[in-house]
């Protein structure tokens, strides 16, 4: 994202936004009172992964043959934001501020409609525009340096981005990723998924995504870890055995300069499976406890 002329202006408009729209330091970010003061409707009758040939006729041609991926919707002309309505309310909200992204960043206003799936609204997308609205969504949810206060109270852990991402109204993918990028500690996040009706002795689950704070890469290099993993892998068992959180976890990972001894957190939310590291020693101090029901 630093590679992007834009971001100190995304910065600025997404500030903006919050302040005038009265969302700051309000938790969860009250996202539907964004999409309002940006001019926008959500179209919450409207469901995205069940609509009929007349609701289509409003898309481009161009468009049509990538409409069962499509997680949003958003008509500039008329000024609606349309969601797949089967996505989990935290997913549905970072849609909403992505499509206000779009509508927003003066920049952006070439096109009449905008369409996202998984590709367009993932962190890797390599389309600008994309990158441009997802690094909105992003800041503005997160509600820029306020994440980072929030993150000081709470101890390195696992549990700590998951509160984090309950309090801004965030998924725990996304609050666990932003609590890694921004963290000055050694820390690291490997997402799996999970692969479903697997023959024997075959791989279990692919990586997802890794992420890893500044500090980490400084001293360790890139984790080199293989895009499949099967039963051999620590993590995998955890998720094999049923076990849903824990942070007792203990692994040795080749990395860029040589192998290092991890602690890792587990969490199996169904979807994804999360796997926190740090190295043995890394401080981690906190100003509250967490507890999750």
């Amino acid at each position: 994202m630093d590679d992007l002329h834009s971001k100190k202006d995304i910065e600025n408009i997404s500030l903006d936004i919050l302040k005038q729209s009265k969302a700051l330091d309000v938790f969860p970010t009250p996202v539907d009172k964004i999409v309002h003061f940006s001019d926008l409707i959500f179209e919450g009758t409207v469901d995205l992964s069940a609509v009929d040939q007349n609701f289509l006729s409003k898309v481009s041609p161009n468009f049509l043959q990538f409409w069962n991926s499509v997680r949003g919707f958003l008509d500039r002309k008329e000024k609606i934001i349309y969601l797949d309505l089967t996505q989990l309310p935290t997913r549905q909200s970072f849609v909403k501020l992505h499509e206000c992204g779009h509508q927003i960043l003066p920049w952006q206003k070439q096109t009449m409609q905008y369409m996202d799936n998984d590709q367009t609204l993932s962190p890797s997308t390599t389309e600008e525009f994309e990158r441009e609205a997802n690094y909105f969504a992003s800041i503005t949810l997160f509600q820029q340096d306020r994440f980072n206060r929030e993150m000081e109270k709470h101890d390195l852990s696992l549990k700590a981005g998951m509160a984090l991402g309950k309090q801004f109204g965030g998924s725990t993918h996304a609050a666990l990723r932003k609590m890694v990028e921004e963290s000055k500690k050694r820390c690291a996040l490997l997402v799996l998924e999970k692969y479903k009706n697997v023959a024997f002795n075959k791989p279990l689950c692919s990586k997802k995504d890794l992420f890893q704070s500044k500090s980490f890469s400084a001293e360790f290099g890139e984790l080199l870890l293989p895009d499949e993993f099967g039963f051999t892998w620590d993590f995998v068992k955890d998720f094999k055995f049923n076990k849903r959180l824990h942070e007792d976890g203990e692994i040795t990972l080749n990395t860029k300069n040589g192998k290092t001894n991890f602690k890792y957190h587990f969490f199996d939310n169904t979807y994804n499976v999360f796997v926190f590291m740090f190295p043995e020693g890394e401080r981690q101090k906190s100003k509250i406890k967490v507890f999750l029901s």
